[in-house]
């Protein structure tokens, strides 16, 4: 079966009028075993990309099938009847929920005409917009030249008659048009970039670990109100927008609070049901400063019908990113925009089935202040007591232990200051080159002197 939605219910998801933006049909294929409701869900997301991007959706095409078309994704007499469709609505552009296969996009672009792509394509593009600093644009083009090289062949003629228009930003019209082996090299440049890129992040991150500052991520689904929310508990003025990834390049500010703890807070991009894997790999830098968090913030919009399918969606991103036991904070915001009596209702519900967790608006400041507490409260760390055995010309000094521990006793020896300190646990790691294989080889000299 074939769905044509026309433009008047498109409007009912976009919200807005039409205007003269470029025209896109978007397609999807409900398989019969997925569940309609996540198709519908995938659907207005879809819309909301091309919005975001620049698109203005006037038609969509739903067909139902037990399985995928290899050559054409959708069926074949489908794919005639989207042909159709696509000439009576005049739009320039087809946009698959789903991403295609070269060939498939190849097939479709000869029977149906004009510009095919699909979702991947469609976010890269937005990404493509969004990249403002050096960093984000490095790895905006290795996500873009990463999906480009498996779909160079047999499209050159086609994509050197691209002007522009959503699907066509990034590298560059040239980029588009150089071969192969061009492309592996500008790839290999690009990696050697973005692996400078880590390593000044992680100089950058250590430096303020040795200050003492904690590093708290704010994660979450894209739109969710990570950077409004950033603004509210720093007194930033982060660049916010009702638009899917406003925020693209991580913004890090600091957290001013009563207890007087040093707190970073770190605005990240946010995360989307089948995020590209392009992205995921180019943006590894990006991503580093989640993993090196010590506190997670999960922003979620409480005001969402399918806020649950987007938690388990950006759980299901940081497993993948190997922080599944990152202590976090559930935080569910626009708690304004429920109803008094339903947010009654489901308040007590979804604390308990989400825990640690915490109702915030930050449009009324409510509640933003127990946020703090609760944010001060978790990074209150245990204390251990260790016996260090620091070589005399090697970190760290003794300026750093009297600034985030206790330092309790101090002897010194021909090789070693030996201290005995009381420090927060989240020091261990670092710590532990200069405690048990120190101890041990110290003993074992005194051993031999003895004898």
């Amino acid at each position: 079966m074939l769905k044509i939605v026309r433009r008047e219910e498109c409007r009912n998801i976009i919200g807005e009028q039409i205007t003269n933006r470029e025209k896109a049909i978007l397609v999807s294929l409900d398989i019969s075993q997925d569940a309609q409701n996540d198709e519908d869900i995938s659907m207005e997301e879809l819309c909301l990309l091309t919005e975001t991007a620049g698109g203005e959706v006037i038609g969509m095409v739903r067909q139902k099938s037990d399985k995928m078309n290899p050559t054409y994704f959708i069926g074949k007499g489908k794919a005639e009847e989207l042909k159709i469709a696509k000439e009576e609505m005049e739009a320039g552009l087809v946009i698959f929920d789903h991403e295609l296969s070269p060939t498939q996009i190849r097939n479709l672009e000869n029977l149906v005409g004009g510009k095919i792509i699909d979702r991947t394509a469609l976010i890269l593009d937005i990404f493509a917009q969004r990249a403002l600093s050096r960093e984000g644009r490095l790895q905006v083009e290795l996500a873009q030249l990463s999906y480009l090289l498996p779909r160079l062949t047999g499209r050159r003629a086609y994509l050197s008659r691209l002007g522009a228009g959503i699907g066509t930003r990034g590298p560059g019209e040239t980029q588009l048009e150089i071969d192969r082996r061009r492309i592996k090299q500008r790839i290999a440049v690009l990696r050697k970039e973005i692996k400078q890129v880590k390593k000044h992040r992680r100089l950058h991150r250590e430096s303020r670990k040795e200050k003492g500052f904690s590093i708290i991520p704010l994660v979450g689904y894209t739109n969710a109100g990570k950077s409004t929310l950033l603004n509210v508990l720093t007194g930033a003025q982060v660049f916010t927008e009702d638009k899917l990834f406003a925020t693209l390049d991580p913004t890090v500010r600091y957290l001013n609070n009563e207890e007087g703890k040093k707190i970073l807070l770190t605005d990240t991009v946010g995360f989307i049901r089948n995020l590209p894997r392009q992205l995921m790999d180019a943006f590894s830098a990006t991503l580093e400063e989640i993993r090196e968090g010590d506190l997670l913030l999960h922003v979620v919009d409480i005001s969402r019908n399918d806020f649950r399918e987007l938690i388990a969606s950006v759980e299901e991103t940081l497993q993948s990113l190997a922080m599944t036991n990152k202590p976090r904070i559930f935080v569910f915001t626009k708690m304004d925009l429920l109803p008094v009596s339903e947010l009654h209702s489901i308040k007590e519900k979804i604390e308990r089935e989400y825990t640690p967790s915490i109702f915030v608006s930050a449009e009324t400041g409510e509640n933003i202040r127990d946020l703090q507490e609760m944010i001060n409260k978790t990074l209150a760390p245990n204390t251990v007591c260790l016996k260090l055995f620091i070589p005399y010309d090697k970190w760290p000094s003794f300026s750093f232990l009297y600034a985030n521990g206790k330092v309790l006793k101090v002897a010194f020896n021909g090789e070693y200051a030996i201290a005995d300190v009381e420090i927060s646990e989240l020091y261990v790691n670092r710590l532990l080159p200069f405690t048990r294989e120190k101890e041990r080889g110290v003993e074992e000299g005194r051993d031999e002197e003895k004898n």
